[in-house]
């Protein structure tokens, strides 16, 4: 997911796909811990679009913040 894409979406809409990329995110390491799949190019993608969805809940804080 691009983060011109993520920074469209509202903060609840983002803890929302917070919470749904940290249950692939951890089905997928009990997959790979078992050696059902080989899914680390799906894991590294989702901690890419983790990181990127915090960075924008970040802005978005520190914005919120200097406006006061």
């Amino acid at each position: 997911m691009k983060a011109d894409k993520i920074r469209e979406l509202d903060t609840k809409e983002l803890d929302v796909k917070l919470h749904e990329i940290d249950e692939q995110m951890f089905h997928l390491r009990l997959q790979m811990s078992l050696g059902q799949m080989d899914g680390l190019k799906k894991y590294r993608e989702l901690r890419k679009d983790k990181a990127r969805i915090l960075t924008v809940l970040r802005e978005r804080e520190l914005k919120a913040a200097e406006a006061k």
